[in-house]
């Protein structure tokens, strides 16, 4: 028959062995990183437009955030989460673009995706 002590040693050991065993588990486990979104916005005859207002959708939260197009049409919106689905669409001078999602389930941590705007 086993003493008391040895077997509290054996009951820390097994611990130990099982918290050693889901630190590793842990940290083999991707890391979520935040994504980023670019793009670039088109009018009608595939020419950049430049001061566009791109709007960006959380569909968690709701929250909006904007971004005025640079001279080559180009828009950027860095450290989405990486969890959340989002809407994305953009409007100049009474034209609007169809809105596109960027889908939680898409886990490329740099998303491209082109605007056209219409009448």
């Amino acid at each position: 028959m086993k003493s008391g002590s040895s077997v509290k040693k054996i009951a820390v050991f097994t611990v130990a062995l099982a918290l050693l065993g889901c630190c590793v588990v842990l940290a083999q486990r991707p890391q979520t990183r935040p994504r980023m979104l670019v793009g670039h916005v088109f009018g009608g005859h595939d020419e950049p437009v430049e001061k566009a207002i791109v709007y960006l959708k959380n569909t968690k939260t709701l929250m909006i955030r904007t971004y005025i197009s640079d001279t080559d049409g180009s828009y950027r919106f860095p450290a989405l989460q990486p969890n959340v689905d989002y809407e994305v669409y953009a409007e100049s001078n009474g034209s609007r673009s169809d809105t596109k999602t960027v889908s939680a389930f898409d886990d490329r941590k740099l998303l491209d995706i082109t605007l056209r705007l219409k009448k």
